[in-house]
């Protein structure tokens, strides 16, 4: 083949390809997503409530998509050091984040450095609302309804109330209840919730908030009774009444948190896309079905819905927060 060949094809395909129609980066990546396997990093522990989510939307995706889905846990910081890392990724849709409404919104007001900006880092993908938190009592106080409850705190002029952490939802309900009625519950801080519960199983609490799932070790025991959950009513105590229900005012008890994911900002949309309608299929699979039922939580809902529910209840969450007077560590 002589160098002129060489030369006049060379031109030629360099003019075709200028004559080629632009391609956005968008498409291309829609078109080859997934290319490779897939990173699900998970900002909480194995084996809680956050793990096993990734563990069973990861598993239907991968079915779905044809690629591994690998989930690995970065905990630590409140969810801190595992979003930064995905922050930080290549946005293509190959590393994705699962976490929770803590790390999403709270570290912006509890952390000085979280290591990323929610709103200029991430995208939110799709979530799982989240569920009523129960309030229980210990039997000893009498305490059945949140009548009950504020007339035994003001009797009591001090009332010891456990949280699964300090700038927790738990924490932010102690806060309110105290300035709607003029109450002087102390918030008890603990590592999460486990211990929290064996506070209580120990008679050490007046009361405690957290899940309806963890907090069966002390219900099945008799050592306490559900007067109120949080914002949403929980299938499987029907009779027990929300707090707005029963007369609380706050507009923190019209929240209600969520778990679900995230992927880089600059992420193309067609992938966001098609990773939400992946978790909102996924609703559907026998195992995610069986973690859902679990841990009592609604199913997945859309991109739009997500980004709806993100900005209804955000500026809600900031400002409890903010009223705590907590100083960003």
């Amino acid at each position: 083949m002589s160098a002129k060949f060489d030369r006049r094809h060379f031109i030629a395909a360099g003019a075709s390809a200028l004559a080629m129609p632009f391609i956005p980066r968008s498409a291309l990546a829609q078109a080859g997503w997934p290319s490779r396997q897939i990173r699900m990093i998970c900002s909480y522990p194995a084996g809680g409530q956050t793990d096993l989510l990734a563990r069973a939307y990861g598993e239907f995706i991968s079915k779905q998509v044809g690629k591994t889905v690998v989930v690995e846990n970065k905990p630590g910081a409140s969810g801190a050091i595992g979003t930064a890392e995905v922050a930080r990724a290549e946005p293509d849709g190959h590393t994705v984040l699962c976490s929770i409404s803590t790390t999403y919104i709270m570290n912006r007001v509890v952390m000085k450095t979280p290591g990323y900006d929610m709103d200029k880092d991430l995208t939110l993908v799709s979530v799982i609302p989240g569920a009523g938190l129960l309030l229980v009592a210990n039997p000893r106080t009498g305490v059945k309804t949140l009548e009950d409850f504020v007339a035994f705190a003001r009797k009591s002029g001090k009332v010891n109330f456990g949280t699964y952490s300090a700038g927790s939802a738990p924490h932010m309900t102690i806060n309110e209840l105290n300035k709607q009625y003029g109450l002087n519950i102390e918030p008890v801080h603990y590592r999460g919730e486990a211990p929290m519960w064996t506070g209580m199983l120990e008679g050490t609490l007046d009361a405690a908030m957290g899940s309806y799932t963890a907090a069966q070790s002390v219900l099945q025991s008799d050592r306490g009774t559900v007067f109120a959950v949080h914002s949403k009513k929980v299938e499987a105590i029907p009779a027990v009444k929300t707090l707005p229900e029963q007369g609380a005012t706050s507009k923190f008890f019209t929240v209600s948190g969520f778990s679900g994911w995230a992927v880089p900002k600059a992420t193309p949309q067609p992938v966001v896309d098609r990773l939400a309608e992946l978790c909102v299929a996924a609703n559907n699979d026998p195992k995610v079905k069986e973690v859902l039922a679990t841990f009592v939580l609604e199913p997945a809902i859309g991109f739009k819905e997500t980004n709806a529910l993100y900005q209804r209840e955000l500026p809600i969450w900031i400002e409890s927060a903010k009223s705590l007077g907590l100083e960003p560590a």
